[in-house]
Order: structure tokens, then C-alpha cells, then sequence
């Protein structure tokens, strides 16, 4: 062993002795020595005086906020109030895109009190909606920045963004990585439905071809609304025809005659009641009825 080393008169001795450490600031701005326990916090750490405080510029790059100056909850509208770890036990609605589509569902759900948050990365529509609906402006096809708003908190997604094939798909694709259960993505054609489907779209929605065929319904008899549910079964809303009106259903036979079945009954100025044998039919009533879309056809085309 070196003698300097063995009897403390080495070159570094003056630092590693607490009796010869200087008691000013070292230099790296504070005192190489150990410090006296009074001088400490509770459990051995700092004192409060001697916290490190934020300083005006980090609290700037943060996004503008000052010292000790926390950011809340308006200033972060995707940091949700629930912070469950579980995505399917949340029942939060993202929409990314906000035009005609996008802004309608948004609008709607925020309107019915859901949780909902919009995601668009035009600055005009993001100024447009601001203060409307909670939204953040972002990029959604980068999946850091979904990853940076919280996407995988969401149990609903729907992608908005129609008219960009490139972009919709992508989006699509992105929330089928982070596991979104449900996943509802708007298509403007038959092969953009059937991409966004193969990638994993739950539901897929083609809106301008879906109004066309429901007006072409009710342009063509005397139906008033018409939803088409699946695979040919579908309710609609209509005047009841002639040969209906002064009767009850069981009079009437319209299930026997026409396969269709009348669930409900509006008269004005009366609520809503649910069908039955000895409801009677009049002439100004709205009938609520379901079937296959050909018999209702059929029976909306009688006089």
C-alpha cells in the first residue's frame, strides 16, 4: 500500500477528512462533508429551505407554467378523472376527427353527459370546437401521440376520419394495437369498408350510403322513419293504412295478412303505448312496426 495513501498525507486528503473539509460551498455548490443531523429534514432528508425549486424557464418549457404552478385539469382535458387501469371497465368515448361525422357524434355524446374526448389535428377545427367539447389537438395516426392523450383508456374509439384513406387506415390501425375494444371507423366506400375491416374495425359505417338507402324508403310510401337492424329485419315508422284505420290489430289481422308486426302506438296528444290485440287504430296515429323489409314494403305500399 502507498505510504500517502496508509498515513493520510496524500494529495486528496484534504477532501476526504471532515475535520480539514472546507465549510463554505464546495464546488459543485454545496459542502463535500456529510452535514450535521440537526441540519437535515425529518427522516434524514433535506430541509424545506433547501428543496429544489423549479425554475421560471423548465416551468416555460413545460408548457408556460411557473414555478410550483400546477397544470389542472382544463389545461390537460385528456387527463382523466377516473385513472382505471382497465380499458374495458371505462366507458370513455374517443372521436378522432372532427368534421360533419366526427363533430355530430361528438357533440352528441357530450350533449347526453358521456365521457368524451375529440382528437383533431386541424388547427381551424380545433379553434372552431375549443370551449364546444373537450378536445386535444394532435396527430392521431402517430401512435405516440395516442399513447401521450391516453387512447388505451378508452373503451370506444371511433375514427372519423373518412375522406383520407391513408390516414383512416391508420388510425384504425393504431387503436387495433393498443387494444381498443371497440373500435367503430367511418368508410366512404365499399373498399374502404372492407380494408378497415380486415385491420380490425369492429364496426364499420358507411354514412352517405346508409342515408340514401333510409331515404329511399321513405320517399317511396308512406313510411315516416325507417332503421334497418340486420340481415333484413327492421322497424320503421308509418301512417297506418286505410284499411287499418277504425279497427284493433287483432281486427285488423295485420300479421296474419302482411307478416309484419305492430309494436307500438302514437296518438296525438297521448303518450306512446305499446301494441296490443284490442289497441284501436286511427287515422292520425303513427304505428311503430317491424318485419322483413320486403313486408313492410308491402304493407307501407297499401292505400
Amino acid at each position: 500500500m502507498d505510504d500517502n495513501a496508509r498515513t493520510g498525507d496524500g494529495p486528496y486528503q484534504d477532501e476526504l477528512s471532515s475535520d480539514s473539509a472546507p465549510t463554505g460551498p464546495g464546488p459543485f455548490g454545496r459542502r463535500p462533508g456529510r452535514e450535521p443531523r440537526d441540519a437535515r429534514g425529518p427522516g434524514g432528508g433535506r430541509p424545506e429551505s433547501r428543496q429544489r425549486e423549479e425554475s421560471p424557464e423548465r416551468g416555460a418549457r413545460l408548457g408556460g407554467r411557473g414555478p410550483r404552478e400546477e397544470a389542472t385539469a382544463h389545461d390537460r382535458p385528456w387527463e382523466r378523472k377516473d385513472k382505471r387501469k382497465d380499458p374495458r371497465r371505462d366507458s370513455g368515448v374517443l372521436v378522432i376527427g372532427l368534421g360533419r361525422f366526427g363533430s355530430a357524434i361528438a357533440a352528441t355524446l357530450d350533449r347526453l353527459g358521456q365521457d368524451v374526448l375529440a382528437v383533431e389535428r386541424d388547427p381551424e377545427l380545433v379553434a372552431q370546437w375549443s370551449g364546444r367539447i373537450p378536445l386535444v389537438e394532435a396527430d392521431a395516426a402517430n401512435p405516440e401521440a395516442l399513447e401521450q392523450l391516453g387512447a388505451r383508456d378508452f373503451s370506444v374509439a371511433v375514427v372519423g376520419v373518412g375522406s383520407y384513406l391513408e390516414a383512416s387506415v391508420l388510425i384504425t390501425g393504431n387503436l387495433v394495437d393498443i387494444g381498443t375494444p371497440q373500435i367503430w371507423s367511418k368508410a366512404i366506400s365499399a373498399e374502404h369498408a372492407r380494408i378497415l375491416q380486415r385491420i380490425g374495425a369492429h364496426h364499420v359505417v358507411l354514412p352517405e350510403a346508409d342515408a340514401g338507402s333510409r331515404v329511399a324508403h321513405l320517399v317511396s310510401g308512406k313510411m315516416l322513419d325507417y332503421i334497418e337492424v340486420e340481415d333484413g329485419f327492421t322497424v320503421v315508422k308509418m301512417r297506418p293504412p286505410r284499411e287499418t284505420q277504425g279497427f284493433t290489430i287483432a281486427q285488423s289481422r295485420i300479421r296474419e295478412r302482411y307478416g309484419v308486426t305492430v309494436i307500438g302506438v302514437k296518438s296525438p296528444g297521448i303518450d306512446f303505448v305499446y301494441a296490443s290485440p284490442d289497441t284501436r287504430i286511427s287515422a292520425n296515429d303513427l304505428l311503430v312496426v317491424s318485419g322483413h323489409a320486403d313486408l313492410l314494403e308491402r304493407f307501407a305500399a297499401r292505400p
